[in-house]
This record gives C-alpha cells, sequence and structure tokens, in this order.
C-alpha cells in the first residue's frame, strides 16, 4: 500500500482572452518498492518541488519513477531533476537514452509494482495516461492529469473542453472509465476530490450521450 501525497494542487485561471494563469497538480507517491512523482510543474518550479520532497525526508535522488500524464510543458517542467528515475511521459517510458516500447496504444496497463499502474487515457492528448495507486487505506486514488481538469469540470464539461482535448469521444469515455475505478481523483488543475455515485452516474450519461448522437 501507499501513502499519496499532493504536494501542491494544480489551478487554471483565464484573465482576458489572451492570457491564463495555469500549472499542474504535482504528486508523490510513496511505497515500501519506489517513490514515484506525477507531473513536474513548470520549469521555474524546480525549488518548490526539492522543498515539498525535503517535508517527506526525500531528495530527488530518492525517486525512482518520473509520470508525466502528458507532455504539456507544465507537466514536465522538472522532469531532469530525476536522473536516477525511469522516466514515463505519455505513452513513452524512457531511462537515459534507453526507451523501453509498451503498447499503451493498444490499451495495455503498465505495471510499476502491485500498487501502482499506469493506463492509457487519450483524449485531452491522443497520449495520455492515468497512474492509479492503492493507498494504505485501500482506496484507489487516480491521478489523472487533464483527462480531468477540475471537480467543476464534470458539472460544466465546457471547461475541459476549452482547455483542449484532440479527442473529445475518447476523453469522455475515458473520464467515466476512472470514475468507475477510483475512490478519489486527483485532477489536473484543481484540488482532489471524492468520487461519488453521483459523480459516476454524470460522466456515464455525458459518455453515453455523446454516443448516441
Amino acid at each position: 500500500m501507499c501513502d499519496i501525497v499532493v504536494l501542491y494542487d494544480g489551478y487554471s485561471i483565464l484573465r482576458s482572452k489572451e492570457e491564463m494563469s495555469a500549472n499542474c497538480s504535482c504528486t508523490l507517491i510513496m511505497g515500501k518498492s519506489n517513490n514515484i512523482i506525477i507531473d513536474t510543474m513548470t520549469s521555474w518550479d524546480a525549488d518548490k518541488i526539492v522543498s515539498a520532497l525535503k517535508l517527506q525526508n526525500l531528495t530527488v535522488e530518492d525517486v525512482s519513477y518520473v509520470v508525466s500524464t502528458h507532455g504539456h510543458s507544465d507537466h514536465i517542467g522538472n522532469n531532469n531533476l530525476f536522473l536516477k528515475a525511469k522516466h514515463i511521459v505519455g505513452f513513452s517510458v524512457s531511462f537515459k537514452d534507453t526507451y523501453y516500447i509498451h503498447p499503451f496504444e493498444e490499451g495495455k496497463e503498465y505495471s510499476i509494482d502491485e500498487n501502482v499502474k499506469i493506463i492509457p487515457t487519450p483524449g485531452h492528448t491522443l497520449t495520455d495516461v492515468t497512474v492509479l495507486v492503492t493507498s494504505v487505506n485501500k482506496e484507489t486514488f487516480a491521478i489523472t492529469g487533464d483527462l480531468f481538469e477540475k471537480i467543476e469540470d464534470i458539472e460544466n464539461p465546457t471547461l475541459w473542453l476549452e482547455a483542449g482535448s484532440e479527442d473529445p469521444t475518447q476523453q469522455r469515455i475515458n473520464r467515466s472509465k476512472v470514475a468507475q475505478l477510483a475512490d478519489w481523483i486527483v485532477p489536473g488543475h484543481g484540488p482532489q476530490f471524492k468520487v461519488t455515485d453521483e459523480i459516476r452516474e454524470s460522466l456515464k450519461s455525458q459518455r453515453d450521450e455523446n454516443i448516441a448522437k
């Protein structure tokens, strides 16, 4: 079982038609075998990440995996802090200049250990992934990146559509799929939230309405 610590909540604020402020959620998973950091914020946040790890009695050298849910700049900005870690960026798995072929595009999950697995959840980009983690309380946490922007985008899907979606149909399918699997969701740009039956039903309805069109 793992401890899940959201080091920083993501946010996104539209300032004007030409400008917005945004940064991603940054999450740490601490397990018996592996420490994993998910989404490393912008390139200007290195000191913040180092300080947050220090509060957990960790250094960058204690991290064995870096996962970027997709390749946008606010999710990969400090990957190069973690030079002892294997890196998973979307569907790409690598260590230094060695790349490991994994068939995410066929829907295959990638297991880091018995408590942590990565599943393909394209939509926001075509190579998005979600990390599923079993917590010490035996609950399932889904760290989703921008598959979910924030809890408000369930009632108002315009929020995730306007944030950008390369395949809205797949995104609706994968949003519903993840909600069926998870007890908690850590979205890309907002605080974590509990997945209720009402949320599951709403996402299923949105998926089915879109398929029926």
